[in-house]
């Protein structure tokens, strides 16, 4: 079954900016587009708007309006409206889990308004079981362009980042773009060593050696299944948010991975993604690791 790019909506600017962006993608990917806006109903005094389905076919009217632009710009993409009535969280992770990808709006960077990333958007990207790609109002084609890479991080053993590589190179392979692997790496305290662990720098000459092959075992399935992909291994000591944030300006499309962090509010998502999604001004891709 082949699953379409769900863009969730809710007729602000950034989620326009999201819509268009998904529409890009499924066409260069060749998927239908499905467009999705969750919708409860608000008793207001007017006797005009206290009908659930008076409501309700104002909010359809609105986002076919939204459709129009982007079905005026793609005539031949596969595009399908739903505009559901429920939770907007619950809304869109039932959409993610029946898409490719969901991809969102994101408001606000830097180190105050970059929390209104909004608690409905963390919950998403916390829970779901597929991509979720944040994009900022201010995001134009023009930025998939000139040259711009697709920013991967890389940490772990080789299967930890799997699927945050497959779903780069796969972007990548769809844009004829180049894909920028990140491994950043720091120098653990003596304490931290094992026997085991000093074994294996001792074979590979070192720390840095050690990481370097650790990066290029981590791409070399992926290489081979996208031979046509252009790839540069970025190796570099830091903190793995400070290194991909230091790239971005140079990323169409930053990926990172996920592993949700439960705690007793909820779902959280780790330090790195959270740190790029505010401060990166691309658009963010987070994948789940299976």
């Amino acid at each position: 079954m082949t699953r379409p790019i769900t863009a969730g909506v809710d007729g602000t600017e950034e989620s326009i900016a999201a819509l268009h962006w998904a529409a890009r993608e499924a066409v260069r990917r060749g998927l239908a587009l499905r467009v999705v806006q969750a919708w409860r109903f608000q008793p207001y005094e007017s006797i005009d708007a206290a009908d659930p389905g008076t409501q309700a076919g104002w909010v359809k009217d609105a986002l076919a309006e939204v459709v129009r632009s982007v079905t005026a710009r793609h005539p031949d993409l596969d595009v399908t409206t739903d505009v559901v009535a429920g939770e907007t969280v619950d809304t869109l992770l039932a959409a993610a889990a029946e898409s490719e990808m969901l991809v969102l709006g994101s408001r606000g960077h830097g180190p105050v308004v970059g929390f209104l990333l909004g608690s409905v958007g963390q919950q998403v990207i916390a829970e779901a079981t597929r991509p979720v790609v944040l994009v900022r109002a201010g995001d134009q084609p023009t930025a998939e362009a000139a040259g711009r890479e697709v920013v991967v991080g890389q940490q772990g053993q080789p299967d930890d980042s799997a699927d945050a590589l497959r779903f780069a190179f796969e972007t990548a392979a769809a844009r004829g773009a180049t894909v920028r692997a990140v491994r950043a790496w720091t120098l653990p305290p003596v304490f931290a060593y094992s026997l085991g662990s000093m074994h294996l720098l001792d074979e590979a000459g070192g720390l840095e050696p050690f990481e370097a092959k650790a990066l290029a075992a981590a791409l070399q399935p992926w290489r081979e299944r996208f031979p046509d992909v252009h790839v540069i291994e970025h190796l570099e000591i830091g903190s793995a948010g400070q290194v991909l944030l230091s790239v971005a300006g140079r990323a169409q499309l930053m990926v990172v991975g996920r592993r949700a962090h439960r705690t007793a509010v909820g779902a959280r998502i780790g330090s790195v993604a959270h740190g790029v999604l505010h401060h990166a001004d691309c658009p963010v891709a987070v994948v789940p690791h299976a």
